[in-house]
């Protein structure tokens, strides 16, 4: 395995052909996706995420949920209670455009104009 920068890098290998679209490594399986990638630990937990044009992890509620739902106790959240989740995260989340979160301090500068719990102007 190439050694990578970001986990962003994934895409472009798999992409380059220079690894598989689905693998294993370091005990993690991943599979790379149309704009992202689905990493599965050996206990069966669920990460999936997107990447935005700069590579930043970018993330939705559905893949909130599935994260959720593989954890050894499951838990299975509604919408209601991931909005309200995330409206309490507002310093550590950034929604960037609507229902989609990055960790704040991520390279959300690339991002046009500003977004917080209210959603997003200028992004399209």
């Amino acid at each position: 395995m190439p050694s990578l920068d970001r986990l962003a890098d994934l895409l472009v290998l798999a992409r380059s052909g220079e690894i598989s679209r689905r693998g294993e490594v370091g005990g993690y399986s991943y599979a790379v996706h149309g704009a992202g990638c689905r990493l599965t630990s050996p206990n069966g937990i669920d990460i999936d995420v997107d990447f935005a044009a700069d590579g930043t992890e970018i993330f939705d509620f559905w893949r909130l949920r599935r994260f959720g739902r593989s954890l050894p106790t499951p838990v299975d959240p509604s919408a209601e209670d991931l909005r309200s989740a995330v409206e309490e995260l507002e310093d550590l989340l950034t929604e960037v455009r609507p229902g989609w979160f990055t960790a704040s301090g991520s390279r959300r500068d690339a991002f046009e104009g500003g977004c917080g719990r209210k959603g997003c102007s200028g992004v399209t």
